[in-house]
């Protein structure tokens, strides 16, 4: 990992997914988190101030160390207990059926291998437990969908390896985790290529 990734995409990641536009999100798709939650793609912490109060605990599972410094302000001043668990999605260092619930925003399209990382929190979600998801990947439409391939050998580049055209939900639903309602949109204010969100909930049915 070079100076870049080390130091600067990390500050980059957390002007650009902490910005006003998407805030309003981080909030809708942290409602409903309770009890013990494992967060993949932590980064700097932008959804902590978003967690309810029925978040009992939260691991916090990123490989930055430069995100997990630009956390530390939030981490120390929150009333949920935040501890970095883990620092692979791919391989979860926890028994299985430990947690409650798990969140991923904007780390399923960064995610060297999505479907191992949707396995194993399949795996280390209870029976009932939930996936909070809210990610942007392929676009509905497909002319966006051209602009998305023609554009993701760069983004990936420039953008610590994320992928505009994963299919999100295809994705969670091929882990086994059943997909309730998804709010599919564009988010307002940002190019259509990067701004086809997903935001949902899944469910660990057993």
């Amino acid at each position: 990992m070079g100076l870049y990734e080390r130091h600067v995409l990390p500050r980059v990641i957390d002007l650009t997914c902490g910005s006003h536009l998407v805030q309003p999100l981080r909030t809708r798709v942290c409602a409903g988190l309770s009890g013990d939650v494992v967060e993949i793609g932590f980064g700097s912490g932008l959804n902590v101030a978003e967690y309810p109060s029925t978040v009992r605990h939260v691991a916090a599972v990123d490989p930055s160390d430069g995100g997990w410094g630009l956390a530390e302000d939030r981490v120390a001043t929150s009333p949920v207990p935040i501890e970095r668990a883990g620092l692979d999605g791919e391989r979860l260092p926890f028994a299985d059926g430990t947690f409650d619930a798990a969140l991923s925003t904007f780390t399923l399209c960064t995610v060297p291998d999505a479907r191992a990382a949707l396995s194993e929190i399949r795996r280390v979600l209870r029976p009932g437990g939930t996936l909070h998801f809210l990610e942007h990947g392929r676009a509905p439409d497909e002319s966006v969908r051209r602009w998305q391939h023609r554009l993701e050998p760069i983004q990936r580049r420039v953008a610590g390896g994320c992928h505009l055209t994963r299919d999100i939900v295809g994705l969670v639903t091929d882990a086994e985790l059943t997909v309730g309602d998804v709010d599919r949109f564009y988010q307002s204010g940002t190019p259509k290529f990067f701004g086809a969100i997903s935001l949902g909930v899944a469910v660990a049915t057993s």
